[in-house]
């Protein structure tokens, strides 16, 4: 579970998990530095697996270690989730939940906890998150360094999937106005940013809780004729089964809409899906998948997908690697599953620990073959790049494009692509 540190003055946060703890991390920092904090580390926790709590502890301690005198606090997902475990770490002074994890109050709290001290009883100050019903999104005016800007429009999931943890770190399903949205876009947009990604746990559920319940591809639409000046939108991780038909339409009409779309499938077989309590089946997913490319006839995908769920058989998992070459998927995300307590999942008959990792190597390796596929069929085409630092770039279809020669950070280049090293495309 990959982990950032953006630091900020004399704050420094570590972002472990997804793009949204990354984009609340960024929020943190602004907050705490505003109120004041000297010299902390805030770890902004993830809790989709084990491994990512483990490399969370392991960054703490090795923080610690090197400056005996710095002072830790650990929010995010997994402090929201299991607050003690980390109020026990001796390391730690300060646990902070998910509900306003980027507010300047709870900034200002906190480093009047951290100035004068708190017993270990004062240490975890987490909220209950299933009382939380309004979105509090960060709201930056620019992301320094990153031509890329993230707009948080929905947090929380209604959904119970028998293995996830995260509606019980993120709390119930809550949406940001249309408006806000829209005028968040507008200032990214004037302060440089050409592209924006709308992002959140669940970001086809947006709208559901709004007055005149509008959908993501209200949204979508909004975004696009609100700000003309957009050069490109994304959008984060969808869900098939709650796709709108506005914003199918938008993808089909809308150029300035990324023909890249990140699903959550998780399992390409319908037992396992049914024991995980997804609303899909692999037939509905396969449609979906079609309907996509009818839709849009360029459109690229990527996927999660969880390897070795509890009671998963060998053929089972054979059918999951079928799926994904079936789909065309040429992004996935291998998960090995991760028993996370309190979920039905983990109380499910569990597989061996080296036979999860040796299905999640085997459905890597099929992922490996059809991210092969995607970039030799790149080679010899024109690709709109935009241009990041590092002579580093994204296509249109977010695949990732390494320069040969310098070209102006922030800007859509037509480029060439002259080949590939298998994991990134090559531009002449």
């Amino acid at each position: 579970m990959a982990a950032h540190d953006q630091p900020r003055g004399a704050v420094r946060v570590l972002n472990f998990g997804c793009r949204l703890n990354a984009l609340e991390g960024d929020g943190i920092a602004r907050a705490a530095a505003g109120a004041g904090v000297g010299r902390a580390l805030v770890v902004n926790t993830c809790a989709v697996t084990g491994e990512a709590v483990r490399q969370a502890r392991q960054a703490i301690r090795r923080a610690r270690r090197a400056e005996p005198d710095l002072r830790v606090v650990v929010t995010g997902c997994a402090a929201q989730t299991d607050p003690d475990a980390f109020a026990g770490m001796d390391e730690v002074d300060l646990v902070l939940g998910n509900a306003d994890k980027s507010g300047a109050a709870t900034w200002a709290a906190a480093r009047a906890a951290l100035d004068f001290g708190v017993s270990s009883e004062q240490k975890v100050r987490v909220q209950d998150m299933s009382q939380v019903r309004t979105a509090t999104p960060h709201l930056a005016d620019r992301f320094e360094g990153h031509t890329r800007a993230f707009v948080e429009v929905q947090n929380g999931c209604d959904h119970r999937c028998t293995f996830c943890i995260i509606p019980y770190g993120r709390g119930p399903s809550r949406s940001v106005p249309m408006g806000a949205v829209v005028d968040q876009v507008r200032r990214l947009v004037r302060n440089g940013h050409r592209e924006v990604v709308l992002t959140g746990v669940d970001l086809t559920a947006y709208g559901a809780d709004l007055p005149g319940t509008p959908t993501l591809g209200r949204l979508v639409r909004a975004v696009l004729s609100g700000e003309p000046e957009l050069a490109r939108l994304r959008l984060s991780s969808i869900d098939a089964v709650e796709a709108d038909g506005e914003l199918m339409r938008a993808l089909a009409e809308e150029e300035r809409l990324m023909p890249h779309l990140h699903l959550s499938l998780q399992s390409g077989d319908d037992l396992i899906l049914k024991r995980m309590k997804r609303r899909h089946s692999r037939a509905e997913a396969l449609a979906f998948v079609d309907a996509l490319r009818r839709a849009r006839p360029d459109m690229v995908l990527g996927a999660d997908i969880i390897a070795g769920f509890p009671t998963e058989t060998e053929a089972q998992a054979r059918a999951t690697r079928a799926f994904v070459a079936e789909a065309g998927l040429a992004f996935v995300h291998v998960f090995p599953f991760s028993a996370r307590p309190g979920t039905p999942a983990a109380r499910m008959p569990q597989l061996p620990a080296a036979q999860v990792a040796e299905r999640a190597l085997r459905l890597r390796e099929t992922a490996a073959e059809l991210l092969h596929r995607h970039l030799s069929a790149q080679v010899g085409r024109r690709r709109r790049v935009l241009v990041e630092a590092g002579g580093r770039g994204h296509t249109e279809h977010f695949t990732p494009v390494r320069l040969s020669r310098p070209v102006e950070r922030g800007s859509l280049a037509q480029l060439r692509i002259a080949g590939h090293d298998g994991a990134r495309l090559i531009a002449a």
